[in-house]
C-alpha cells in the first residue's frame, strides 16, 4: 500500500490532534489529583503525548516541505 505525501500530511495532523487532545485533557485533570505521586505520574503522562503531538506536526511539516520542494511531472530542470 503506497501512502501519498498529501495523505501522510493529513495522517500526521489527525495523529497530532489526537495527541494534542490527550496532552490538554491530562493538564486540565491535574487539579483534581491530591496525591503526590500520581500527580508527577500524570504530569508525565500529559507531557509525553504532547511530545507525540510535537513529533505529528513535525512530520506534517516535512510531508509540507516534501510536497513543495519536489518536481512535479512534466517539469525541466
Amino acid at each position: 500500500m503506497k501512502i501519498t505525501a498529501q495523505m501522510s500530511i493529513i495522517i500526521a495532523v489527525v495523529f497530532a490532534l489526537v495527541c494534542f487532545g490527550f496532552a490538554i485533557t491530562g493538564f486540565t485533570s491535574l487539579g483534581d489529583i491530591t496525591d503526590a505521586q500520581q500527580l508527577a505520574d500524570a504530569k508525565g503522562f500529559a507531557w509525553f503525548w504532547a511530545f507525540l503531538g510535537a513529533v505529528g506536526v513535525l512530520f506534517g511539516l516535512v510531508g509540507m516541505w516534501l510536497v513543495k520542494t519536489s518536481p512535479q511531472p512534466g517539469d525541466v530542470s
